[in-house]
């Protein structure tokens, strides 16, 4: 039976370096798979070099580019349709909650995903735009089940049956760090930085090692932000497959099963 999942993010390349695995794993498993992606990510780098230099640019230039490369990298990991919400890169924690949960679950309601799948309350290492998109998905899922939440777009009112959040354990966190560099983002003079998640935490665990060619040409749609590239395509088969060939994930709810055993699918107690 093919279910439907959405996942959330917030910038161009979080669904390939955050989700591509279960993306890519449900898209081979014949289910359907959605994207929204709540920016352009147009205050990033280009190619390393920052904004306001002379190499860069300019925002609205690397958001055109950035979302080419999104929806290249969308392409290749089999999701069916992309959204871009197209918000302020770097500032969607200040985005206006009405719009943001709105638009959200305008989306939840017309394509009516079994599964949602979003960051963490801990936004995998502090980042402000990815706690922003976990709580904006986690309200969006409840107030589109709700008929008296109003999107402004015809559908329906939509019950998710399960909300995951991204989790990455100790061992993930590790060779993915050691492939790139250490992930922090510095917020209000604090730096904050990736914290795994205890092992005892992790609900769902899905097996994507056939799938981490398809993760990696993805990544490589990116390439304007992806600075370890060249460093990457360096890696060994075996190197790959130990970065690309896990998910991890905290179910926050489900409608369908629950208990302390640990899943090997999203879809796991759909359609019984």
């Amino acid at each position: 039976m093919a279910f439907r999942m959405l996942v959330a993010a917030a910038h161009p390349d979080d669904e390939a370096l955050g989700f591509g695995g279960v993306l890519a794993h449900a898209a081979a498993g014949g289910h359907e798979t959605y994207l929204v992606t709540a920016t352009r990510g147009d205050r990033g780098r280009y190619f390393g070099h920052p904004p306001g230099h002379p190499e860069h640019p300019g925002r609205p230039a690397l958001a055109a580019l950035r979302e080419r490369e999104l929806r290249a990298s969308a392409a290749a990991l089999g999701v069916r349709e992309v959204v871009v919400l197209d918000h302020e890169d770097q500032h969607l924690d200040a985005a206006d909650t009405t719009d943001v949960v709105g638009r959200l679950a305008g989306e939840i309601r017309r394509l009516r995903p079994h599964v949602v799948a979003s960051f963490g309350a801990d936004g995998a290492y502090g980042h402000p735009d990815h706690i922003a998109i976990a709580q904006f998905t986690t309200a969006a899922t409840v107030a589109a089940a709700d008929a008296r939440f109003a999107t402004g777009d015809p559908a329906p009112p939509h019950r998710v049956a399960k909300l995951y959040a991204l989790a990455w354990s100790a061992a993930e966190w590790t060779a993915y760090q050691a492939a790139f560099r250490k992930l922090t983002f510095v917020v209000d003079g604090v730096v904050r930085e990736a914290t795994p998640w205890p092992d005892w935490a992790i609900t769902t665990v899905v097996d994507t090692r056939r799938c981490w060619r398809t993760v990696w040409q993805a990544i490589g749609c990116h390439q304007s932000q992806v600075a370890a590239y060249q460093t990457l395509k360096g890696l060994t088969d075996a190197e790959h497959e130990a970065l690309w060939g896990t998910q991890s994930f905290y179910r926050v709810f489900s409608l369908v099963n629950g208990g302390r055993r640990r899943e090997t699918d999203i879809f796991e107690g759909l359609g019984a």
